[in-house]
């Protein structure tokens, strides 16, 4: 198997993973969104930890530690991942699925303005119409609902950042990982003790099944991140914009048909504009990519 075809199925499945991630933090509602962080952070750690101990790689992760460049650039796409974990478990907890789907929707128009904005690429007039689209959808949500979906524009920058960081960055998708769950160890555990010494930790304090989702919320996040990570280095940026369609459409399915939240008329404009504005963006990639491919060809 290829790399480009290594890349599709990683990024393909993470993306998969996400998209039913809301069934699962769903049924954690009764954690605070901060605590199902902390222990997503430090069940992780162990878990990327004890990989890389049993396929010997603990010497890549020391050689990733030793570049400060690296790990400066590893702190930013923690943060970036931490603050999109938070935004994302609260919108779930606090029955906002769909805006959640929105914006992971909007991701995709957001690489391609960082694109234009941080590494200086250039639109095709369908493409600017795509992402004048979109922004006329968001500007008609936040008009009809009488605020801005914050929720969905915080997913949808966060996590394109975090992509475009974990995409330049000069590490490998393992040892990347742990690096990014060490740097936010530290934060999590105390936050973790402070939480049990106030009374109000959820670890042995509401089920078994709790439990065992809190832990497991661990290896499943680093497991999906990287699959996501490995997609990423391996596929070209636009084709991960496109691949990033299945995790929204997925969670708009759990949020409507699933745990059965409203979807009214005015929302369904506003989400019919953006997936216009995808689509559209979509049918441009491909012409592009097509005509990428045949100019060798022709030549």
């Amino acid at each position: 198997m290829n790399n480009a075809n290594k890349g599709f199925i990683s990024a393909a499945s993470a993306f998969a993973i996400w998209g039913i991630f809301p069934l699962y933090f769903h049924a954690l509602q009764q954690v605070p969104a901060v605590q199902v962080i902390a222990h997503r952070v430090v069940w992780s750690c162990i878990f990327v930890l004890g990989w890389m101990f049993i396929r010997g790689e603990l010497a890549s992760l020391r050689t990733a530690l030793t570049n400060r460049g690296v790990v400066l650039r590893l702190a930013l796409s923690a943060t970036l991942i931490t603050g999109n974990w938070l935004t994302y478990v609260y919108g779930v907890t606090h029955g906002h699925v769909v805006e959640t789907s929105l914006g992971y929707f909007i991701g995709p128009l957001v690489n391609v303005l960082l694109g234009i904005v941080l590494l200086s690429e250039k639109l095709t007039r369908t493409q600017w119409t795509a992402v004048a689209l979109a922004s006329v959808g968001v500007a008609y949500l936040t008009f009809m609902t009488g605020g801005l979906p914050w929720i969905a524009l915080t997913l949808a920058f966060s996590f394109a950042s975090y992509g475009l960081v974990r995409k330049v960055v000069k590490v490998e998708a393992l040892p990347g990982l742990a690096i990014e769950t060490l740097l936010l160890v530290p934060f999590a555990v105390g936050y973790l003790l402070w939480s049990r010494s106030a009374g109000v930790s959820a670890l042995g304090h509401i089920s078994s099944v709790t439990d065992a989702m809190l832990i497991a919320s661990g290896p499943l996040t680093a497991i999906t991140l990287f699959l996501y990570a490995h997609g990423t280095r391996l596929l070209p940026y636009s084709t991960i914009g496109l691949l990033q369609y299945i995790a929204p459409s997925l969670q708009f399915v759990c949020g409507v048909f699933v745990l059965h939240e409203p979807f009214d008329h005015a929302r369904a404009i506003g989400f019919a504009l953006i997936w216009m504005a995808l689509v559209i963006y979509a049918g441009e990639g491909v012409r592009l990519s097509r005509r990428q491919q045949a100019r060798p060809l022709t030549a």
